[in-house]
C-alpha cells in the first residue's frame, strides 16, 4: 500500500508550491557531515571548536559556545547574567516566545517595550519612558533583550547607553541576524551587550539542523556558558572543591542542562559558514527586487535603518487594509491556497493565553497589536528564484 502524507499538514508536497523559507543544502555541506560520521567523533569533537572559531572569528567576537538551540541559548544565557528569582527581563513583544520564555526559565518576571512602527524592533523612545517610570516605581528590569527582528539589528549604541545609565545587562537576540551588520561592523561582536544568541534553525540564514549560538567577549561568562551546556560540570582542576581523584574525575559545580551541539550539527554549520556571505547577498538582492516589484501595491514594505545592514532573515510587508477590499486573513488565506507559503511573524508574546494568565492583556503594547493585524511574510530564501519572486508578486496583486 502506497504511503499517503497529507498535504494540509506538509503544504510543500504540492506542485509548485513556494514556502516562505528554506534551506539551502550542497555537496560540500553532504561531504562534510560524511567526513564527521566517518570520524572517531559525533559529538562534542573538534567539530564543534572549529564551528565557534569561525563564527567569533566572523563577528569579532573573543568567545563563542554553540548549544542545541537558540532557545537553549537564551536560556543559559539569561542565568550567566545572574538573572533569578526575583529579577526582571525586558523583550520586544514582536518575537517568538523563547525571547520572553527564557526569563520564566530561571525564575524571573518577565514584561515587554513596545516596537518602533518603522523598524519592528523595541522602540528606544518607549524604552527610554518605561525605564524611567521603572526607577521612581523601583522595577528596572535585570536583563533586556533586544530582537533584531527579520536581520536589522536594534539601535544598540542607544540601548547601550541607556544600560549605563540604568544598570541592566544587554542579551542581543540575533536569531535572525546573522551576517547582519550595525554601524558597518558585524552583528555578534558584542560591542554593546554582554553577550549576542543566533540561531541556526532550517529556515534561518545558515542551518545546522537544530542549534544556536552564544558569543561574549567575557572570559567569565564564557567560562560560565561553557559549564551550563553539560550539567555545570567541569574537568579544571582549578575550578574543584579539592584535589583531582585523577584523568577520569570531574566536579559538578552548578545546575547545568544537556545543551550541547554534536559534531555533526556543526560540521554542517562550518560548512555553511563558508556560504554566508554568498546568502545574504542574494537575499539582500530579492529584498530590493521585492522593494521594486511590490511599491505599486497597497502596502508598506520594511523599512532600513541607515545605520543597519540587514541579513534579510524575513520580507515582511504591512497591509493597507483602508485601500483595500479584503481583510487580513482573507489575503493570508489566499495566498496559501495559491500555492504561496507565507507566514506571520509574529503573534504578540503578550497576548498568548499563557500570558494573559500572567496579567498581559490585549491593548498593552498597541504598536505591535497594529503590526500583527497587517503584516505577512513573503517568501525569501536563497533558492529563491525570478519566476517564483514573480509568481509571489503576482498571485499578491491579483488577490489585492
Amino acid at each position: 500500500m502506497a504511503l499517503r502524507v497529507s498535504t494540509a499538514r506538509y503544504p510543500e508536497i504540492m506542485s509548485n508550491y513556494i514556502p516562505y523559507g528554506r534551506q539551502d543544502i550542497n555537496q560540500a555541506d553532504i561531504d562534510t557531515v560524511v567526513e564527521v560520521l566517518r570520524s572517531d567523533w559525533i559529538t562534542q569533537g573538534p567539530a564543534i571548536e572549529r564551528f565557534e572559531q569561525a563564527i567569533a572569528q566572523y563577528c569579532n567576537a573573543k568567545y563563542a559556545v554553540a548549544v542545541s538551540s537558540a532557545t537553549a541559548a537564551l536560556h543559559i544565557a539569561c542565568l550567566a547574567a545572574g538573572l533569578a528569582t526575583g529579577d526582571i527581563l525586558w523583550t520586544s513583544p514582536n518575537t517568538f516566545v523563547a525571547s520572553a520564555n527564557c526569563g520564566l526559565y530561571c525564575g524571573a518576571k518577565v514584561d515587554f517595550v513596545d516596537i518602533d512602527v518603522n523598524t519592528y524592533n523595541l522602540s528606544i523612545k518607549a524604552l527610554e519612558n518605561k525605564l524611567a517610570w521603572a526607577a521612581k516605581a523601583g522595577c528596572l528590569p535585570k536583563v533586556v533583550i533586544p530582537v533584531h527582528f527579520a536581520g536589522q539589528s536594534c539601535e544598540m549604541k542607544k540601548i547601550a547607553a541607556l544600560s549605563q545609565q540604568y544598570n541592566f545587562q544587554i542579551i542581543e537576540d540575533a536569531s535572525h541576524a546573522i551576517g547582519a551588520k550595525y554601524q558597518s561592523k558585524p552583528v555578534g561582536g558584542c560591542e554593546f551587550s554582554e553577550m549576542t544568541v543566533f540561531s541556526f534553525h532550517p529556515v534561518k540564514i545558515i542551518t545546522t539542523g537544530e542549534g544556536g549560538m552564544i558569543l561574549t567577549n567575557q572570559e567569565k561568562l564564557y567560562k560560565k556558558l561553557i559549564r551550563l551546556r553539560s550539567h555545570g560540570i567541569t574537568k579544571n582542576p582549578d575550578l574543584m572543591q579539592g584535589e583531582s581523584h585523577g584523568a577520569w574525575y570531574y566536579q559538578q559545580l552548578e545546575l547545568g542542562f544537556n545543551y550541547r551541539m554534536t559534531d555533526i550539527q556543526a560540521a554542517l554549520g562550518s560548512s555553511q559558514m563558508n556560504r554566508l556571505d554568498e546568502f545574504v547577498e542574494r537575499r539582500q538582492f530579492l529584498a530590493h527586487r521585492y522593494n521594486e516589484l511590490l511599491q505599486y501595491l497597497p502596502l508598506t514594505l520594511p523599512w532600513q535603518d541607515p545605520e543597519t545592514e540587514s541579513s534579510w532573515h524575513l520580507y515582511v510587508i504591512r497591509l493597507k487594509l483602508d485601500k483595500i477590499s479584503k481583510t487580513h486573513r482573507q489575503v493570508f488565506e489566499e495566498l496559501r491556497q495559491a500555492g504561496i507559503g507565507v507566514n506571520l511573524h509574529y503573534i504578540p508574546v503578550h497576548t498568548q493565553p499563557y500570558y494573559q494568565k500572567l496579567g498581559f492583556k490585549a491593548g498593552d503594547f498597541p504598536q505591535s497589536e497594529q503590526y500583527y493585524q497587517e503584516a505577512i511574510s513573503l517568501p525569501l530564501y536563497y533558492g529563491l528564484n525570478a519566476d517564483e519572486q514573480e509568481q509571489v508578486v503576482t498571485k499578491l496583486a491579483g488577490i489585492l
